[in-house]
């Protein structure tokens, strides 16, 4: 495979919004074992929540995800492929993009308290930031009255 043509197969990859449009595959092969993925992450979706007993095989299938990603990738950025093949790779990881992006937003809870966590990190940082720039050490306006 050509420079360039492994470049433009990493860029589609990592491109922004690659997965828009992107149809789960029947079933992949992952770590020598088929999995019927298009099934698994309905089944799973089609819940409010993941109960107990299914978040350890969510989370397993996750990172059973990422890992047979982040090989997948490795193929062609090491150019280990032809380009024929590695445009098939390079659909097979937008589709396993697409599957874990399903998997990631199952959860609305923990994406609330995620979202909560940020913000008041976000809101320490400016305070942080407001009392170096003014120079004082409390914002409680007890030091330094004028």
């Amino acid at each position: 495979m050509e420079e360039y043509q492994r470049k433009q197969l990493l860029e589609r990859i990592g491109r922004d919004g690659a997965t828009v449009g992107v149809t789960l595959p029947e079933s992949i092969e992952i770590q020598g074992e088929e999995i019927d993925l298009r099934s698994f992450v309905f089944e799973i979706k089609r819940r409010d929540t993941i109960p107990r007993g299914e978040r350890d095989r969510v989370e397993q299938a996750k990172r059973n995800l990422r890992r047979e990603r982040t090989e997948r990738l490795a193929r062609i950025d090491n150019n280990e492929v032809s380009y024929e093949n590695g445009q098939e790779i390079a659909s097979s990881i937008i589709a396993i993009d697409r599957a874990l992006n399903a998997l990631e937003q199952l959860d609305p809870t923990d994406l609330q308290a995620e979202a909560d966590r940020q913000a008041a990190a976000d809101t320490k940082r400016w305070m942080n930031f407001l009392k170096k720039a003014l120079g004082r050490e409390e914002m409680s306006g007890t030091r330094g009255r004028t």
